[in-house]
């Protein structure tokens, strides 16, 4: 455990962070929380995850946003419950680290907690959940990512009506945007996350680690550059020995009369 966060290991290649409640009366995230949760995410890479499942044990909340006694008390210059500085840690490893990241939301987000959720690379999501910003109601603004990232995953038009009302989308209606892989039954969003982690790191560690990168990049590039850098990141990838042996490996399958459901998906 790092702090809050409880720490499980269910299968090789595969963390579960479950992210407790930091002790703020509306169940709102601290910065004692995220630089918990920084930490965390450091040690399960490594320690060898390679994908990292997000949970919570709050019943009805995911990740929520900061809390606000933490935030005026950063900006009046007093203490708080940590620096900050573990907001923009988890970030960064989360959307930029070597592993992937999916956030298994069985309970409501909003604020820096749906950006945490943005910057991961899939998302399942529990039917009762809501996502919010609610940033302008409180007279503030998205810093991390709740307009820039949100626009690139729902579009323009619906992520201005989320950040300029603040008021909250369902699960459904995100999934339905292209914001959410995959809508669950109540209680089965950590079970769905840790299937989708298993095939996941059942996959060649080289290419999960070199897709990784290739989707984190490519959402800084634009179109000419980002096919180059595809480019750059395969050859790589095709050049790499443990590449080449499981390619020779379904070849061989192929070759043999194995079809590629049989051979990839079977």
């Amino acid at each position: 455990m790092a702090g809050n966060v409880t720490i499980d290991r269910p299968e090789d290649g595969v963390a579960l962070l479950t992210v407790g409640d930091g002790g703020d009366p509306g169940h709102l995230t601290t910065c004692a929380t995220v630089d918990h949760l920084a930490n965390a995410l450091d040690e399960v890479i490594a320690d060898g995850a390679r994908v990292i499942v997000l949970a919570s044990s709050v019943p009805g909340h995911w990740l929520e946003h900061a809390s606000l006694d933490d935030l005026l008390n950063l900006v009046e210059g007093k203490e708080a419950s940590g620096d900050g500085s573990g907001w923009f840690r988890s970030l960064q490893t989360i959307n930029r680290g070597t592993a992937v990241t999916i956030a298994a939301v069985n309970g409501d987000t909003s604020g820096g907690g749906c950006e945490l959720g943005w910057a991961c690379d899939l998302r399942v999501a529990e039917e009762q959940v809501r996502f919010s910003q609610p940033e302008v109601i409180i007279g503030a603004g998205t810093g991390i990512g709740g307009t820039s990232r949100l626009m690139r995953l729902i579009g323009r038009t619906v992520a201005a009506e989320v950040v300029l009302t603040g008021r909250p989308l369902t699960a459904q209606r995100l999934y339905e945007l292209g914001g959410c892989n995959k809508v669950v039954p109540t209680g089965k969003a950590v079970e769905a996350a840790l299937e989708l982690a298993s095939v996941i790191a059942g996959n060649p560690p080289q290419a999960v680690a070199g897709m990784k990168k290739m989707l984190g990049e490519a959402e800084d590039l634009n179109q000419s550059d980002g096919i180059q850098n595809d480019q750059t990141i395969s050859q790589s990838l095709f050049a790499n020995p443990d590449s080449m042996a499981t390619m020779r490996a379904y070849n061989d399958r192929l070759a043999a009369g194995e079809t590629m459901d049989q051979a990839y998906w079977s």
